[in-house]
């Protein structure tokens, strides 16, 4: 089935990406319980009348020990607006996650396209495990802009070309890039955005050195600021203990 396309848009560029956390289950109390069932039975649901800051210990040590399923008995759901190339590398993360993404077959996609901004750095260093990334030339970045912005609108221009023909959205689409932005819901709990982070975050406190890409990290980074409005205690733990998710 095809339809007519909407009014053709201008293609616009941002080096941003958006993050909301729009619904979420998830506090310190959570981990409580459900650890102390094992011992306490049902008296573990006292703990859902306590202050958690009262048992800081028993979450310290349940992630240094990484007694990991007392961190899942909570959810959060976020809305996230990023770059394609981002969700690819995202949806490799499939234990505990729950993913639906805007669809390209089922609505005419939007001429959004993703631009480094100013702080992104351009240049590869050393070799796969040594390497580094650094600033780049003002005459790098310069290219860099001009040129995906040029081949994006190209992109755009042959897809409205298709779909202006008639051509099904799912067929047309194949022309678009990985630079395009996309959405998604993506709900997780506590253990799994831990694993997440742990893989797509640099951080001074980690125990085991991570080389996430730019883009996808700053997604992280977002996610883990609403987290730890959430569950302080456990967020203070995982970073107490290197980061490592239990």
């Amino acid at each position: 089935m095809t339809d007519a396309p909407a009014e053709t848009a201008e293609p616009s560029f941002r080096s941003d990406v958006t993050v909301e956390l729009v619904k979420h289950s998830a506090s310190d109390t959570d981990v409580l319980w459900a650890a102390r069932v094992s011992t306490a039975g049902e008296q573990s649901l006292d703990e859902l009348r306590k202050d958690p800051e009262r048992s800081r210990g028993l979450i310290n040590y349940l992630m240094r020990d990484r007694h990991g399923s007392p961190f899942e008995h909570n959810s959060m759901t976020f809305f996230i607006s990023a770059p394609i190339f981002v969700f690819r590398e995202f949806h490799r993360h499939r234990a505990g996650w729950s993913y639906n993404e805007e669809s390209g077959r089922y609505r005419e996609l939007r001429p959004v396209f993703y631009v480094p901004g100013g702080d992104r750095r351009l240049v590869q260093e050393g070799r796969p495990g040594q390497y580094r990334f650094v600033e780049g030339s003002a005459e790098q970045r310069a290219l860099t802009g001009r040129v995906m912005e040029e081949s994006y609108r190209r992109a755009y221009a042959a897809y409205q070309e298709m779909l202006a023909a008639g051509v099904a959205r799912e067929v047309a689409r194949a022309v678009l890039p990985v630079g395009l932005f996309s959405s998604m819901y993506a709900t997780c709990n506590a253990r799994s955005l831990m694993h997440f982070l742990g893989l797509r975050t640099r951080h001074e406190q980690a125990a085991v050195p991570s080389f996430p890409q730019r883009e996808i990290e700053m997604v992280g980074e977002r996610m883990e600021a609403e987290w730890a409005e959430l569950m302080p205690l456990t967020h203070a733990a995982f970073n107490t203990n290197g980061r490592v998710a239990p």
